[in-house]
């Protein structure tokens, strides 16, 4: 039960982003940047990252929601999403998303902790300067989101259909559109 009232149709970051819209605006804002902007990385791939944090903060909301954001748009689906979130390091991913992914879950832990070396393997592995700015930034954000969420005892839908439709709206019209998603806002 979540902490504070919220609308119990409107599970975890949906309904906290109805109950204050004035502070949902800027986050929205930042991770439609983030994760549907111009960028090198594809839609997918940063959703993916997105969806390992999540998974790796224990935060089942964030996790379902962005692994079936990731899993909409990414070619291997669902099961590449899972395999990923279960063992990021030996993933079928590309040598760039794998050390990516490493910098992602060391931001997770504590941003200091992230070395040089994964820098530049990450670098080596043919990964830009913005990739791996957002990489940090995609952490950063999702391990603040997931403290949100579960802070707040915000609930997830045991619904994986609830996730799929979300994905498919927000493949069509973005974070914005997911407004009017099964439970949305």
């Amino acid at each position: 039960m979540p902490h504070i009232a919220v609308d119990p149709e409107k599970p975890g970051i949906i309904g906290l982003f109805d109950f204050r819209p004035e502070t949902a605006k800027p986050l929205g804002e930042l991770v439609e940047v983030l994760l549907r902007g111009p960028n090198s990385l594809s839609r997918g791939e940063r959703e993916l990252i997105g969806a390992v944090v999540s998974r790796s903060n224990d935060c089942s909301f964030c996790s379902q929601a962005h692994g079936a954001f990731a899993a909409a748009q990414l070619e291997g689906g669902s099961d590449l999403v899972e395999r990923t979130q279960k063992d990021p390091h030996n993933a079928p991913l590309s040598d760039k998303m794998r050390a990516l992914l490493r910098i992602a879950l060391t931001t997770r832990d504590s941003g200091k902790s992230v070395t040089a070396e994964q820098i530049a393997a990450a670098r080596s592995a043919g990964a830009t300067e913005t990739e791996i700015h957002d990489t940090v930034l995609i952490a950063a954000v999702f391990s603040l989101f997931t403290r949100y969420v579960d802070g707040l005892g915000t609930e997830a839908p045991d619904a994986p259909e609830w996730y799929a439709g979300a994905a498919q709206q927000l493949v069509q019209v973005g974070y914005p559109g997911l407004a009017g998603a099964p439970g949305g806002r």
